[in-house]
């Protein structure tokens, strides 16, 4: 019975796959990556931040709070990412 189960099992991974009819499926992709990163995100701006306040590093927390603001839009505009990604495939020529 073992046997014949761990048969079964190499011969379904000796078979060869289909090859896939169509490209790599990215829907999704973008909203995945904004749910992963963007907590991650707001925490390290916030221990950053807390740190040159504390520091009174007053010119520095401004640069650091104008740099997080440019990319938490990044984040949480919808479609930043997919306009960005369709541009930079257009400048390159790619359709």
């Amino acid at each position: 019975m073992i046997l014949k189960t761990i048969a079964d099992h190499v011969l379904d991974l000796a078979a060869p796959s289909p090859a896939p009819t169509t490209g790599i499926n990215t829907e999704g992709l973008a909203d995945f990556l904004r749910k992963f990163f963007a907590p991650l995100f707001l925490a390290v701006v916030s221990v950053v931040a807390l740190f040159f306040l504390f520091t009174r590093e007053i010119t520095r927390f401004v640069q650091f709070i104008i740099l997080a603001i440019a990319i938490g839009v990044i984040f949480y505009v919808p479609n930043i990412i997919e306009v960005t990604a369709k541009a930079i495939a257009g400048a390159l020529g790619i359709k």
